[in-house]
């Protein structure tokens, strides 16, 4: 009872910790969760070692799924919020990502006990499936609407106020924050996203759709290895190691993405026209992936069948998100570069 009194009084406790304490409560739990799948791994593949590959397989789709543009987007965009508030969150990719993978695991559970519920959540044209993916899909285009919009107003300011220093005027670090009517509209629909932790919902709501093919390949690969006579241990290791992995991916992402916000904003007489640009990035990937989002909300929803709505409802941004990621570490490491050449003039 005490240790859990003290477990209690942590978690209360936890926004006044260091960063670097949070930072390894983060990765701790990662390192947790791939201990656990390991386990069930091995316990559960005592007599199937072709359940092994099966694990590596939803492995491998965790990292994939990691790594879809609307991932990125939001974990960026969320990050780069927090960072203009002068918070240093370490642990933003990590709570968006174990959102995200609760509903997978809560349909792997589903699947082992037998249920034949998610059978009909999957079933595409079916009410449940459809309900769900328009809960997803709106959550997540409104979130990344107005994260983008909150950006790129960032952006837009970031940019006016390089323009003056490059001509040799006076600038204030304080206009870098969200002011005037942008701040003002936004206000309310992000009132609740004040800490890391407050993106698990969001994350969990993405994660509805049940749209994606990692999602679905997993959970179809589960219902058939059950089918197929799999202990129900080896079966609960392929979620669990899919969320391994994909937690590991998104909190190296978030991290990598608050050392590249803080380099931008420290110091940002030197560095505005990097923090221009790395906003921009991110503001952009928002208000993209939430067009193509909303535009097949929009289409799911009224069964519209006009050729805008249709295309965007069928793009696919699975493989982009490496290429944002890529983005991202390029204009970092110009910038990196660019400021070690000027440090040796």
């Amino acid at each position: 009872m005490t240790a859990l009194t003290d477990l209690a009084s942590l978690y209360r406790r936890r926004d006044h910790l260091s960063a670097p304490t949070r930072l390894a409560w983060t990765f701790g739990t990662v390192a947790a969760l791939h201990c656990a799948a390991v386990v069930l791994l091995l316990v559960g593949t005592a007599s199937q070692p072709l359940a092994l590959g099966l694990v590596l397989t939803a492995y491998l789709a965790g990292v994939k799924h990691s790594y879809d543009w609307d991932h990125i987007a939001a974990i960026d965009n969320s990050t780069r919020k927090f960072v203009a508030q002068g918070k240093q969150p370490v642990s933003v990719g990590f709570a968006f990502s174990l959102g995200h993978s609760s509903v997978v695991v809560l349909a792997g559970i589903l699947v082992v006990s037998g249920a034949t519920v998610v059978g009909r959540f999957m079933e595409e044209g079916s009410t449940s499936n459809l309900v769900l993916g328009l809960v997803g899909s709106a959550v997540s285009g409104l979130f990344l609407l107005a994260m983008g919009i909150f950006n790129g107003s960032a952006f837009l300011r970031a940019a006016r106020l390089y323009g003056t220093a490059r001509a040799g005027g006076t600038i204030d670090v304080d206009d870098l924050e969200a002011k005037g009517v942008i701040a003002r509209l936004l206000a309310r629909p992000l009132a609740r996203v004040q800490r890391p932790r407050n993106i698990y919902v969001i994350g969990f709501l993405f994660g509805l759709g049940f749209d994606t093919a990692t999602t679905i390949g997993l959970l179809v690969m589960t219902t058939a290895a059950s089918l197929a006579g799999v202990s129900p241990l080896a079966l609960l290791a392929l979620p669990l190691a899919f969320t391994a992995a994909m937690t590991l991916c998104d909190s190296l992402n978030g991290v990598a993405m608050l050392n590249m916000y803080r380099s931008a904003i420290t110091d940002p007489r030197r560095k505005l026209g990097f923090n221009a640009v790395v906003t921009g990035v991110s503001a952009f990937s928002a208000l993209f992936i939430a067009a193509i989002t909303l535009g097949g909300f929009v289409n799911s929803a009224f069964r519209l069948e006009d050729p805008v709505t249709a295309w965007l409802g069928s793009i696919d941004l699975g493989d982009a998100g490496l290429l944002l990621v890529g983005v991202l570490l390029a204009v970092w490491g110009v910038a990196s570069l660019r400021g070690k050449l000027a440090y040796r003039r």
